[in-house]
């Protein structure tokens, strides 16, 4: 694995023929992945993204890219919009990084969309949840791919709201990521009847949630809602078993969960959570032949849905440069807008105006322990959200480039 860890992997190192070489600018396809490598999204995106881009690479070069010259190159951004920013301005201006993939963390991922309106340039969003990316702060050559706070609120928040628990109040992360979250849930709620009793926020990557949670608790709403996610939420949820909030007057919910959060916490402190997700290892046929590939390449770990994600942008991307012929980015936007996106990872999915991939999402509750055949059998599928109703309906989108 060590050498998937660099800071530039060399994948798919094939002869150009003429004819292809002369099309792409500098004679190499690049993908930089810009992800968390050691802090808290890292189990749901870092290494494993690399991974998941290399094996796009692969499939890509056996199919549709033959005959191609592909490179990877990743960086860690540390969670910091600046450090984001800059190493992506760098990729492009110097490194010639044609797309950037994975992207976590919604601050830098804003501060990515605004430099690739100035320089050019795809960017393939899998890590970042805000519906910024596709609203107000859209463009045309940025691609929303895998969730965002509306799918997660059309999930855990609307059930939830359905089945009777109506008052809510939410432990949030303090950046933008938090705040889309808890206004897209907040709002779901509001629209089922719901009402919501009052917020506390936190910093990233908080190791001491008691007197976050102690609030929670004092507002006696049925529902805490964390509007957090990876360690951040695995740690609320620590913090809510050890002040005893068992889901008898008052209950968790979970609006942002990875496989790998569940993993951390176990069966006994995670079972009964609901929440969505654009993908789960055990789905079908295809997904898991998939996680069986990944999870050899990846110390044993199965795919999160960013990973899943990142997979699927960056074949997509890949495909789209074959067909299009060059790797001109604005060329290659458009294309990635006309061609099916059919891989292991996405159901009935395609691309709307305003960047957002839209595909099936699925609701999921955490396994009790007696129901797990074992390491990875975490989820029981609840039910599907389909493509059409998962994520916010473009009639409501303030993406400029819908109203023109």
């Amino acid at each position: 694995m060590k050498k998937y860890l660099k800071n530039s992997v060399a994948i798919g190192v094939l002869a150009l023929c003429a004819g292809a070489q002369a099309q792409i600018s500098d004679g190499v396809v690049k993908i930089g992945v810009l992800t968390d490598m050691a802090g808290p999204y890292s189990g749901m995106g870092g290494a494993g993204s690399v991974v998941a881009a290399r094996m796009a690479v692969e499939d890509c070069l056996k199919a549709e890219c033959k005959d191609m010259k592909i490179e990877v190159v990743s960086a860690d951004h540390q969670n910091k919009a600046d450090i984001a920013a800059t190493r992506a301005r760098e990729w492009l201006d110097r490194d010639k990084v044609d797309a950037l993939a994975d992207l976590t963390n919604s601050a830098g991922a804003l501060a990515i969309q605004k430099l690739i309106k100035e320089k050019g340039g795809i960017a393939l969003y899998s890590g970042p949840a805000t519906t910024r990316l596709t609203n107000e702060d859209c463009t045309t050559n940025g691609f929303h791919w895998m969730f965002d706070t509306y799918s997660s609120a059309s999930g855990a928040a609307a059930a939830l709201t359905k089945e009777g628990f109506k008052s809510w109040y939410f432990l949030t992360v303090d950046y933008a990521f938090g705040h889309s979250l808890e206004k897209d849930a907040s709002d779901m709620v509001k629209s089922l009847g719901g009402t919501v009793v009052g917020s506390v926020r936190h910093p990233l990557n908080a190791s001491d949630f008691s007197s976050f949670m102690l609030q929670a608790q004092a507002s006696k709403a049925q529902v805490i809602g964390l509007a957090n996610g990876a360690q951040d939420t695995v740690n609320a949820i620590k913090a809510a078993r050890e002040f005893g909030v068992d889901g008898k007057s008052q209950r968790v919910a979970a609006l942002l969960m990875f496989l790998t959060d569940v993993h951390s916490l176990g069966l006994n402190q995670a079972q009964g959570l609901l929440f969505s997700e654009g993908f789960y290892w055990d789905m079908d046929d295809q997904t898991r032949a998939f996680s069986s590939r990944f999870e050899k390449l990846h110390k044993g770990y199965k795919p999160t849905m960013v990973q899943a994600g990142v997979y699927s942008s960056v074949l997509h991307y890949l495909k789209s440069v074959a067909a299009a012929k060059t790797d001109d980015w604005k060329v290659v936007a458009q294309k990635m807008r006309e061609l099916p996106i059919k891989d292991a990872v996405m159901r009935n999915a395609s691309i709307r105006p305003d960047g957002r991939v839209v595909h099936d999402m699925y609701l999921f509750q955490v396994k009790k322990p007696s129901e797990s055949k074992g390491t990875w059998d975490y989820y029981n599928t609840v039910s599907t959200i389909p493509a059409a109703t998962a994520f916010k309906p473009l009639a409501q989108s303030t993406c400029p480039l819908v109203k023109n």
